[in-house]
């Protein structure tokens, strides 16, 4: 991993991660990158918005605040919603194939010239954006 990469993490990746899925350790790898200061790791508000009503249905919401108190505790960056993100996220829903939170989420990692990483099959619609996808 080289000093300075930028990551984005979509939710599927953050959820891979506290699944102990296929492709977790991967972004164990960037997340302690983030945490020593070798890569800047960034979740959009609508990761934050995702990992709380999924965590919540399926666990309960203690364990959805524990999750993003975890996350909170490594240095992540959380985005929100700005122009450049909100004007790249409607021209990606524009030309098809994201669901308005994939949009974001990828939007996130456009503007934010980083790497979309991910384990959803949606983003390969969108292959004109830097990803990893998680195997």
């Amino acid at each position: 991993m080289s000093a300075g990469a930028k990551y984005v993490l979509d939710t599927s990746a953050v959820l891979c991660l506290r699944g102990d899925e296929l492709g977790a350790k991967r972004v164990e790898t960037i997340l302690r990158a983030a945490q020593n200061r070798r890569a800047t790791v960034s979740l959009s508000f609508m990761t934050r918005m995702e990992l709380l009503y999924r965590i919540t249905r399926d666990d309960g919401a203690e364990a959805a605040a524990a999750a993003i108190r975890l996350l909170e505790s490594i240095s992540v960056d959380w985005v929100s919603c700005e122009p450049a993100i909100l004007a790249e996220a409607a021209h990606l829903k524009t030309i098809g194939g994201l669901s308005v939170a994939d949009a974001w989420i990828a939007a996130t990692a456009v503007i934010h010239d980083a790497i979309l990483v991910h384990k959803d099959p949606e983003f390969h619609r969108a292959a004109h954006i830097r990803q990893e996808q998680l195997r």
